[in-house]
C-alpha cells in the first residue's frame, strides 16, 4: 500500500482529490487541513514552522505527496504565504525527511498570464502572469521546479479553470451558480460581471483524475503538465448554458468590467498533448455534466 499524504484536502480541489485517491485499493490516504476538523491532519504551510511540518511528515510516512493548498484572493502577505512560502517549505521539508517522497503540487493556468487568441499555451511558453496571484503561483512552480533539479520527484500540474460542485464563489463557475440561486430566490434579475473572456474550463474529476495518474505513473519528463479540457469557451456560452439548465427565464445583465485580471487575460486554451503522452490521461467530463451537476447541488 502506497501512502499518500494530500494538503488543503479540505478546499475545493483538495476534496475531490481526496475523495478519488482514498478510493483506490492500493492507496491509504490521509487528508491535511488548516483547521484540522473532520479527520484531517491539522497543518498550515503557511505559517506552521520547520518543526509542525516534519512532525507531519514522522506521523504519516508519505510516499505520494499532493499539495493542493494555496489562496486565490488576499493581500500580498498572505498571497505569498500561501502560494510560495508554502510550497518552497513543502519541497524543503521532503528534501530533508522524506527525500524518496513524490511531490504532486497544483499549479494555476494564471501563471501564464496573457496568451495569443487561437493558439493554445503548451508548457514551453514562457510565463507572463498578471496581479499577485499569478505571479505568486508562479513563484511557488518554481520553487518546486529546482528542488526537482536537486533530486526531489516533483510534477507541477498547472491547472486551468476548474469547474465543478463546491466551485468557490471566488471562482466564476461559483460566482454564476451563487447568483442564479439568489435570482431565482428573490426573483430578480442575474447580475454579473463582463463576460467577454474566453476560457478553458475542466471539471475537479479530472483534475483529480490527473493527479491520480501522475501517482500511477513511473516518472514524468516534464517538471510542469497542463491540466485542462483542450477547449476554449466563451464565458457568454458557460452563463447561457446554466441559465437554460436551471430553467431561469428573467434576465442576465452583464454590469461593468468584470475583474482586473480578467479583462487583462481575455483568452486561454490548454494544449493537453504532454499530459496525454507522460500521463496517458485525457479530461472526460463534458461541461454540460458539470453544469447540471453544480445546479443540482444547489437546488435540491
Amino acid at each position: 500500500m502506497r501512502r499518500v499524504l494530500v494538503i488543503g484536502a479540505s478546499g475545493f480541489l483538495g476534496r475531490h482529490v481526496f475523495r478519488l485517491l482514498d478510493r483506490q485499493a492500493d492507496l491509504t490516504v490521509t487528508g491535511a487541513s488548516r483547521s484540522g476538523t473532520a479527520g484531517r491532519v491539522r497543518l498550515d504551510l503557511a505559517i506552521d514552522g520547520a518543526a509542525a511540518l516534519a512532525a507531519v511528515l514522522a506521523a504519516t510516512r508519505p510516499d505520494v505527496v499532493v499539495n493542493c493548498a494555496g489562496a486565490v484572493a488576499g493581500d500580498a502577505a498572505e498571497l505569498a504565504g500561501a502560494n510560495v512560502t508554502g510550497p518552497a517549505r513543502l519541497a524543503g521539508a521532503l528534501g530533508r525527511h522524506a527525500p524518496a517522497a513524490r511531490l504532486i503540487h497544483l499549479g494555476s493556468a494564471a501563471e501564464y498570464g496573457v496568451a495569443e487568441p487561437r493558439l493554445p499555451i503548451t508548457e514551453t511558453r514562457a510565463p507572463r502572469p498578471v496581479g499577485l496571484y499569478g505571479v505568486t503561483k508562479l513563484a511557488g512552480t518554481e520553487a518546486i521546479t529546482l528542488a526537482r533539479q536537486f533530486g526531489l520527484d516533483a510534477l507541477v500540474l498547472r491547472v486551468f479553470n476548474p469547474i465543478g460542485v463546491g466551485a468557490p464563489a471566488s471562482s466564476l463557475p461559483g460566482r454564476l451558480v451563487g447568483e442564479l440561486c439568489r435570482a431565482v430566490r428573490e426573483h430578480d434579475a442575474v447580475r454579473l460581471g463582463s463576460l467577454d473572456a474566453v476560457r478553458d474550463f475542466v471539471d475537479v474529476r479530472d483534475i483529480a483524475d490527473a493527479v491520480l495518474a501522475a501517482i500511477r505513473v513511473s516518472a514524468t519528463d516534464s517538471p510542469v503538465l497542463n491540466v485542462g479540457s483542450g477547449t476554449a469557451l466563451p464565458v457568454q456560452r458557460v452563463v447561457r448554458d446554466l441559465v437554460v439548465m436551471a430553467g431561469f427565464t428573467g434576465p442576465v445583465f452583464a454590469i461593468g468590467a468584470g475583474s482586473a485580471r480578467s479583462a487583462e487575460v481575455p483568452w486561454q486554451q490548454a494544449d493537453i498533448s504532454a499530459a496525454a503522452r507522460e500521463l496517458d490521461w485525457k479530461p472526460v467530463v463534458g461541461l454540460a455534466d458539470s453544469l447540471r451537476e453544480m445546479w443540482q447541488a444547489v437546488s435540491r
